[in-house]
């Protein structure tokens, strides 16, 4: 298997050759399964995620992450767990990570169709407005005119 980023492929020899990101050594080579083919040069390194250190294995809470009230109705809202007397103490901050994304995700659906319903009400009330003949303009004009009149009766009040 290639590594996924800044793979690079080169034939040497008649073997595959496949460079890491910085152009690590082959790690290992598989032998070829069909008699009279060439090996292949794998990367893939079975090797575990970064050890910790010392400072973090001593810090890291076993069990994963405690749940705020906001979290647990995340984890309800995703359906990951049926009641909120369901919900343990701890859960693995993975679980917690894809609960928000799913949550985050169905937000956004909400808020398409909430965008979409709130178009199509106001092409209905502009249609509504269109027949009754009421446009911007129109009470622009009557707001102006009604500050007028009453502009004109305070000048009357004053000069009497």
């Amino acid at each position: 298997m290639l590594t996924p980023f800044g793979t690079r492929i080169r034939f040497w020899f008649g073997r595959l050759l496949a460079e890491g990101h910085l152009g690590a050594p082959v790690q290992r080579l598989l032998e070829p399964s069909v008699p009279g083919s060439a090996a292949v040069a794998c990367t893939h390194q079975n090797r575990s995620p970064d050890p910790l250190n010392s400072a973090e294995k001593i810090h890291k809470v076993p069990g994963g992450y405690r749940p705020s009230p906001f979290d647990k109705k995340i984890l309800l809202w995703t359906r990951r767990f049926k009641k909120e007397d369901e919900i343990p103490l701890r859960i693995p901050l993975e679980m917690m990570d894809a609960a928000r994304n799913k949550a985050r995700i169905k937000g956004c659906y909400i808020m398409i169709g909430l965008t979409i319903v709130a178009c199509f009400a106001v092409i209905t009330s502009a249609k509504r407005a269109a027949e009754h003949h009421e446009t911007l303009t129109s009470w622009n004009l009557a707001k102006k005119a009604k500050w007028r009149e009453e502009a004109a009766i305070a000048a009357e009040s004053k000069a009497k």
